[in-house]
């Protein structure tokens, strides 16, 4: 068995369901000082996170990534049990197998085998690993990048191991997230009889010509990297459950998906602008899940575009689209963020897996980079 699968089996067999690590740091640690790195530990309100770092110089390249994965799920469903590790027809099966062990396996082989290659590399490596990624996200990558920005330590170039990968090995890498900014939409009316509407007033009728303008609104263009930005509805709520009563009330929630050509305020100016317009009496509570962030085509863009065509034979293609990630905070210390792991098709889903052939050409991928940019 090759090395990225001998630690992908052991990372899986820890149920590390959010936000517990269940000894996932502890193991990767262990592989960590064994070839130098400093190893510290920035646990947070039960949050365990690990930022370990061997050597001083510049460039500083990180690999970030988190060790706790999304519940089961309905284990009848799973044909094997999801924290022990199964190989079938050539794929590895286990919770976290694609999202993201396998990814962390690959870093630290990858890292391994670089530093036994080259012990006078320039530069420094470092991985900033949390188990509280799928969860709230506030008590795990945030928190050491905190305590990064207070003791100026800067990171030049990061690499998340989200699995990107579409059809195949190194089809995709993201080089940046959309923002998520969500909104709670209270209208008031006046409840009444419904045979009386000259008594009422209807906050359903009320909303529905301002949220045909908004789901109608044209946010922006996007740009070369990111899509137009998206408004979407989640859910709209009235009524007291009778047939009989207007409502006097109306709940709506909301979410714009924004690239870099919007912001949060402007977003939120040119909502209120068009619930203003409408007459209506309402209050909206704002909250803003993540910023965007960008990595135009660079240093690191070509670097990994070039390891994955040595490793796989596969030329990448830049995309933007998907949820948000931890690539979010880490962009605010530095310059040049992108994810890339294995296929992502299994992701949270019933019997994760990925496919053990990809699993010695990720390594590959990753030690690719440190030769390029290290050496």
């Amino acid at each position: 068995m090759n090395d990225v699968l001998v630690l992908a089996q052991a990372l899986i067999s820890k149920t590390s369901v959010t936000p517990a690590d269940a000894g996932c740091l502890e193991l990767i640690g262990e592989r960590l000082n064994a070839i130098g790195f400093t190893l510290e530990r920035l646990d947070s309100n039960g949050v365990s996170n690990l930022w370990a770092k061997l050597g001083n110089g510049a460039p500083l390249v990180c690999f970030a990534g988190h060790t706790d994965v999304v519940p089961t799920g309905p284990l009848d469903q799973w044909q094997s049990a999801p924290f022990s590790p199964t190989i079938r027809d050539g794929k590895l099966y286990g919770r976290g197998a694609a999202d993201m062990k396998s990814s962390l396996a690959a870093f630290v082989v990858a890292i391994e085998r670089f530093i036994s290659s080259n012990p006078s590399h320039k530069g420094a490596i470092a991985l900033l690993l949390t188990s509280d990624e799928e969860g709230d996200a506030t008590d795990g990558t945030t928190k050491v990048i905190q305590k990064l920005k207070e003791r100026h330590e800067q990171i030049d170039y990061c690499i998340v191991g989200e699995p990107t990968s579409n059809e195949t090995l190194g089809d995709v890498i993201k080089n940046g997230r959309r923002g998520s900014l969500s909104g709670k939409l209270l209208v008031r009316g006046i409840q009444g009889h419904i045979a009386y509407p000259e008594k009422v007033r209807n906050p359903i009728h009320l909303i529905a010509p301002a949220l045909s303008e908004l789901a109608g609104e044209h946010w922006d263009a996007g740009n070369e990297y990111f899509p137009p930005t998206s408004f979407q509805v989640s859910n709209i709520h009235a009524g007291t459950g009778a047939t009989n009563v207007v409502p006097g009330e109306l709940e709506l929630l909301f979410n714009f998906r924004f690239s870099t050509a919007s912001t949060v305020q402007s977003l939120q100016s040119r909502t209120h602008a068009i619930l203003d317009s409408h007459d209506l009496e309402y209050d909206v509570q704002w909250t803003v899940g993540g910023m965007p962030f960008l990595t135009p085509r660079g240093k690191l863009v070509e670097t990994i575009t070039h390891a994955i065509f040595d490793a796989t034979g596969v030329k990448p293609e830049l995309s933007t689209t998907g949820g948000t990630s931890d690539g979010r905070f880490i962009a605010t210390i530095c310059p040049e963020v992108i994810e890339f792991g294995p296929l992502n098709a299994t992701l949270h889903k019933i019997n994760e897996h990925v496919s053990v052939a990809d699993l010695e050409p990720l390594a590959n991928c990753y030690q690719g980079v440190l030769k390029r940019l290290l050496v």
